[in-house]
């Protein structure tokens, strides 16, 4: 027996950060949205050297600014004017410029913690959302027009009724599971070591993308002239890594890297994190979108994942506030299959280009190593195919949602 019944537009189970910019961007347009977080959601005000980074395409910037975002934001976030990627040992390498591209910034680096606080401010500004949190999603079900879900909030069962419910809880989405939407998941054999890391030289706004025999290394420009470094490594080979005390790791990161950036002077606190990639066989069910790392989760390689769950939230506001002008059903099959076919070319072609970059420099063959390197020097000669790269990496490939084209919903 419930303690209490309530009654919203739109459920969505999973206060991330792609869960709450979901939220946020539907509240503001006028729908009654509850967002449920089995953790509480609480502004982190202090600096930390340690924290995470994310990598925010040039697409992604546009949505943050569209949704009233990048004003909270834009004042900790380093621009990346150059994203500079090669093949350690070997003579391949290519070159994105802002100036090519002809944007002030091909991406930017900002923090999770930065976005996450932004993203708190804003929402507690819009009275339309409701925050559940902590709560527990214990059962749901749909009921003609209505998804029911069963909660545990404050100690007290609660009964929330919704005409679309989302699914915005993370690669071990209990919703996903519940559904029994399969999934294909390959397992990469392979670690992040995530850490921040400065340099004795400035970076100047430069994003490295370095692959080495061991998996691919990026180390992303922030602010104060320290790095994000994403360092992957077979699994077998990161125990060890982790144990090295700063000096160790530091030295075994210069002999990886090499001195482009000088010296590595300071390291932070390191996490780990295997890699795998995961693609649910279907986005939508009856009243249930699926959208970021529920619907898929990718190798970091070229810093793709956020970015595509976030265009997963543009995409699916515009059908749902689209419905909701029109007096549609907002949960209904038309608009589901709508976000589906619309988001499926956009996550195929992403999932396709990070597991085939991953792939492709995994290999170590003589033969394959020139073929592929000779293709990263086409790449850097050829305009219109460096171009297309660009824009696959800015998030600007195929149609794109208001949001990224930076209109208001």
């Amino acid at each position: 027996m419930n303690d209490e019944t309530r009654e919203f537009d739109v459920l969505i189970v999973g206060g991330g950060l792609v869960g709450a910019s979901l939220a946020l961007a539907l509240g503001r347009a006028g729908l009654e949205v509850a967002l449920v977080e089995a953790h509480p959601l609480r502004v982190n005000a202090q600096p930390n050297y340690d924290e995470r980074s994310l990598a925010l395409a040039h697409g992604s910037r546009r949505i943050l600014d569209a949704m009233g975002l990048w004003p909270l934001v834009s004042g900790e976030a380093c621009p990346i004017h150059t994203i500079h990627v090669s093949d350690r040992g070997h003579f391949g390498f290519t070159r994105l410029t802002r100036e090519d591209e002809g944007v002030a910034a091909l991406g930017y680096v900002l923090s999770a913690r930065v976005l996450g606080n932004a993203l708190i401010e804003a929402l507690s500004g819009v009275g339309r959302v409701h925050l559940l949190a902590p709560a527990e999603l214990r059962d749901f079900r749909v009921e003609g027009e209505q998804v029911c879900a069963d909660l545990t909030h404050e100690g007290k069962a609660l009964l929330c009724r919704a005409r679309l419910m989302v699914a915005a809880d993370g690669v071990q989405s209990r919703v996903r599971e519940q559904l029994g939407i399969a999934t294909r998941q390959w397992d990469y054999g392979q670690t992040a070591v995530i850490a921040n890391v400065t340099p004795d030289r400035p970076h100047r706004n430069v994003a490295y993308e370095r692959f080495t025999d061991s998996g691919p290394m990026a180390l992303l420009p922030r602010t104060g002239d320290h790095c994000a470094l994403v360092w992957t490594l077979r699994s077998d080979a990161v125990e060890e890594l982790m144990q090295l005390d700063d000096a160790a790791f530091l030295a075994r990161l210069q002999e990886r890297f090499g001195f482009r950036l000088g010296r590595f002077r300071r390291a932070g606190s390191r996490y780990a994190y295997p890699l795998q990639l995961l693609r649910a066989r279907q986005s939508t069910a009856g009243r249930l979108a699926l959208i970021g790392n529920a619907v898929h989760t990718l190798h970091p390689i070229a810093g793709q994942g956020f970015n595509l769950g976030l265009r997963d939230v543009a995409a699916l506001a515009e059908v749902v506030i689209d419905a909701w002008r029109d007096g549609s059903d907002i949960g209904g099959g038309a608009v589901l299959n709508r976000y589906a076919d619309w988001r499926r070319a956009d996550q195929r072609r992403v999932v396709a280009f990070t597991d085939g970059m991953v792939r492709l420099f995994s290999q170590n063959l003589a033969p394959l190593v020139a073929l592929r390197d000779a293709g990263m020097l086409a790449l850097d000669l050829c305009p219109p195919a460096r171009h297309a790269f660009g824009r696959l990496t800015m998030g600007r490939a195929g149609r794109l949602p208001r949001l990224a084209r930076g209109l208001e919903l």
